[in-house]
């Protein structure tokens, strides 16, 4: 801004200069010239050829000037000159224009204001879009520590909502993730406990009829002192072998009582909705959706539908198979999440626009991966698949990438043969290729 306030003033000191050598060149007289200096304005000397005195400039730059016939900036105290060669005939004259230093930098202090203010305002929108971002991100951090604590103190039925940016919330997936692996850890290592102590009662009832089965009497009058240390040993032992079984029974009981606890705190464990998971886990998978501008929509996900899994399984199988859609398709690829039932069976269907699976049957291999991944993603839905009586499926997707098909038990219908399931992915697979769709309620919409 500043180059540009000078050289606006040195094209108007030019434009004075070129006034008078107009009128130079014209062949004015001496009246003329004084004339074309008065309408020019400002500081403006004429040096007839030959000529050096009366101006600012050096007069060794005055005569290169006229000698060059080529216009030239001369700095001088104060300010700048500028000097123009006018030639008529033979002979150059030099019309000398001064700019002083105010009008070089005229309005410089305002545009330093100007500069001031934008900066601050900068800096001010920085720091509150920066204290919003921060803000979210610190919240959920302080979230995931305070939770991380208690769990830490013992209490294994906290959660938290994943919320933040997108590592803050994978944390956060990641540790109810292992809150529920530490409860069912918990839960089956209290019910092996119950197990082995419930086998040390036949051990312990093997002893208590032995020695039930000695004569128990250390109160006979005239035995041997001999035979009456025998008989109390006996009576200790038998003594000893009810304190141990009260303490198996004790502990079987504990045991037992926690496992009950918790299971009647999750009383449906075994059983879920897979649309009411499928609605949850895309209000996550959503917003990172947005955040990669992917395309995307749930289809047939309004309607209950149970299944035998449970919901920890079946949100981490889904999580997998989104998470792989994620990882190996670029960002701005669509997707597709549909629920589908039918024939005794639920299908939870996720389709992408990505590349697709170059091999399908290596892809679902436990711990194989071609793009370098530890391999577990697909292997994960499979055996929540699996442990709901079903399969996965692979195939291409009608939006051209791939489509993972978890096939599961309709909890509310009768179990089908393995082989009409397989029968039944194929189908599906048939119709998606005609462009038709599975059968859903009248009122399924995307």
């Amino acid at each position: 801004m500043r180059n540009d306030h000078r050289e606006a003033a040195l094209s108007a000191a030019d434009e004075r200069a070129a006034t008078v050598a107009g009128a130079i060149a014209a062949g004015a007289n001496t009246k003329g010239v004084e004339a074309a200096r008065a309408a020019a304005g400002g500081d403006t000397v004429v040096h007839a050829p030959g000529e050096t005195d009366g101006g600012r400039a050096p007069a060794d730059r005055i005569t290169a000037t006229a000698t060059s016939a080529e216009p030239a900036t001369v700095a001088v105290d104060g300010g700048v000159v500028r000097l123009r060669p006018v030639t008529t005939g033979e002979k150059t004259s030099v019309v000398e224009v001064f700019v002083p230093d105010g009008e070089l930098h005229r309005d410089t202090g305002r545009d330093w204001w100007i500069l001031l203010g934008v900066a601050l305002a900068v800096v001010a929108g920085s720091v509150i879009v920066v204290d919003r971002l921060a803000r979210g991100a610190v919240s959920s951090a302080r979230n995931l520590v305070h939770a991380a604590l208690a769990v830490g103190g013992g209490d294994l039925g906290v959660r938290i909502q994943p919320s933040g940016p997108r590592e803050l919330a994978e944390a956060g997936f990641a540790f109810n993730r292992m809150a529920d692996r530490l409860v069912t850890s918990r839960t089956s290592e209290r019910e092996m406990v119950a197990d082995l102590s419930h086998r040390l009662r036949t051990p312990l009832t093997v002893l208590r009829l032995d020695a039930e089965a000695l004569d128990p009497d250390d109160t006979m009058i005239g035995l041997p002192a001999q035979e009456l240390d025998r008989r109390r040993g006996i009576r200790r032992i038998r003594q000893a072998i009810v304190t141990l079984e009260g303490e198996v029974d004790q502990l079987i009981n504990t045991t037992r009582k926690a496992v009950a606890a918790q299971v009647a705190s999750a009383p449906e464990e075994g059983v879920c909705d897979a649309s009411e998971v499928v609605r949850n886990r895309m209000v996550f998978w959503s917003a990172l959706a947005g955040d990669q501008n992917r395309p995307h929509r749930v289809v047939g996900a309004h309607l209950r539908i149970p299944v035998p899994v449970a919901r920890a399984e079946l949100a981490a199988a889904l999580d997998a198979v989104l998470g792989n859609v994620f990882r190996y398709t670029a960002q701005g690829t669509a997707f597709e999440v549909g629920i589908s039932r039918r024939d005794g069976w639920v299908a939870v269907r996720v389709d992408d626009a990505g590349p697709g699976i170059a091999d399908p049957q290596k892809a679902v291999r436990r711990g194989e991966s071609a793009k370098g991944s530890t391999g577990l993603g697909l292997d994960i839905a499979r055996r929540a698949a699996q442990a709901a009586g079903g399969s996965v499926s692979l195939a291409r997707s009608s939006m051209g990438g791939a489509s993972v098909v978890m096939m599961l038990a309709d909890a509310e219908a009768p179990a089908k043969p393995a082989n009409n399931r397989f029968g039944l992915v194929g189908r599906l697979a048939r119709e998606r290729d005609a462009g038709r769709k599975w059968p859903h309620h009248p009122d399924d919409a995307p």
